[in-house]
C-alpha cells in the first residue's frame, strides 16, 4: 500500500511484526532508549513526511512507560510532517477504570472486538460446542455472553456474587443450568484470576462436564499462573494483545488466539477509507 508506514513501540514487537507481515510490509525504523534520568527518547529512523502512519503499542508490561513512549512517538511523527497518525492499541491502558467511556477522546476512535475470533475458536476447538453453555463470571458481563450465546444459538448463564454482610466472603450463585454440559466462561480480561478460578469450581460443582475460559486480555499477574494450574480448566484461551510466550512455558493450559489479522485489516480499511464495522462480525482470512 502506498503512503503508509507502520511503526512498533517496545511493548509487543512480535504482534507488530505479524501485523506488518499480513499487510506485506516491513516495520518502520525506530529507536527507543532512555536518557540517564530515565526519560524516554524516541528517534524515527526514516521519513514520514506526507505518510499515513500507524503506531502499534499495547497497554501491557511497564504500562506507564509504554503509554509515554506511544505519546512521544506520535509527537515525533507529527513534528516530522506525517499526514495522519493513528495509534493501534491492542490492549487499552487504564481501561479497567473505564476512562474510554467518559469523554476521554475528542478524536475518532474505533473499538474493535475479539468476539468473531472467539466464535471461530469455539467452533474449531470444542467438539461439543452446539450443546455448551456460555457463562459470565459476574453480572457485568451479561451483555457479552448473551451476544456470543445468541450467535452460537446456545444457552447462557451467569454467576452472581452475593454479599451477606460487609467483610464476609462472597457467595457465588449460578443463574442458569450447566448440568452435563461444557461450560465456557467468557470475560474481557483476567488479572490475578481469582474470580474465574472460583467460577470454574462453582461450575464443576453444578454439574459441568468441562470448563473453558476465554478471555480477551490475559494480564496474569501475581498468583494467576499458579491458580490456573491448580484450577479445573480444560484450557484458558486468550488473545495475543499481550505477550504470553513466557507464561505459556509454565502454564500449559494457556492457549492463544492470534488477532493480528483483525488489526491488520483494520489498518488497511482505515487507510483506504473503508468501513471498519465489517470486523465487528467477521474474522478476515
Amino acid at each position: 500500500m502506498p503512503n503508509i508506514k507502520i511503526f512498533s513501540g517496545s511493548s509487543h514487537r512480535e504482534l507488530s511484526h505479524k501485523i506488518a507481515d499480513r499487510l506485506g510490509m516491513e516495520l518502520g525504523k525506530v529507536v527507543t532508549k532512555k536518557f540517564s534520568n530515565q526519560e524516554t527518547c524516541v528517534e524515527i529512523g526514516e521519513s514520514v513526511r506526507g505518510e499515513d502512519v500507524y503506531i502499534v503499542q499495547s497497554g501491557c508490561g511497564e504500562i506507564n512507560d509504554n503509554l509515554m513512549e506511544l505519546l512521544i512517538m506520535i509527537n515525533a511523527c507529527k513534528i516530522a510532517s506525517a499526514s495522519r497518525v493513528t495509534a493501534v492499541i491492542p490492549c487499552f491502558p487504564y481501561s479497567r477504570q473505564d476512562k474510554k467511556d467518559k469523554g476521554f477522546f475528542d478524536i475518532p476512535v474505533d473499538n474493535l472486538y475479539a468476539e468473531p475470533a472467539v466464535l471461530k475458536w469455539i467452533k474449531e476447538n470444542i467438539a461439543e460446542w452446539k450443546t455448551c453453555t456460555i457463562v459470565s463470571p459476574d453480572a457485568g458481563g451479561a451483555k457479552r455472553v448473551t451476544s456470543i450465546a445468541d450467535r452460537l444459538n446456545v444457552d447462557f448463564a451467569l454467576i452472581h456474587k452475593e454479599r451477606k454482610k460487609a467483610n464476609e466472603v462472597d457467595r457465588m450463585v449460578l443463574v442458569g443450568d450447566v448440568t452435563d454440559r461444557v461450560a465456557i466462561l467468557v470475560d474481557d480480561m483476567a488479572d490475578t484470576c481469582g474470580t474465574i478460578c472460583h467460577a470454574a469450581d462453582k461450575l464443576i460443582s453444578a454439574g459441568a462436564t468441562k470448563v473453558y475460559a476465554i478471555l480477551t486480555h490475559g494480564i496474569f499477574s501475581g498468583p494467576a499462573i499458579s491458580r490456573i494450574n491448580n484450577a479445573c480448566f480444560e484450557a484458558v484461551v486468550v488473545t495475543n494483545t499481550i505477550p504470553q510466550e513466557e507464561k505459556m512455558k509454565t502454564c500449559p493450559k494457556i492457549q492463544v488466539i492470534d488477532i493480528s489479522m483483525i488489526l491488520a485489516e483494520a489498518i488497511r480499511r482505515t487507510h483506504n477509507g473503508e468501513s471498519v464495522s465489517y470486523l465487528f462480525s467477521h474474522v478476515p482470512l
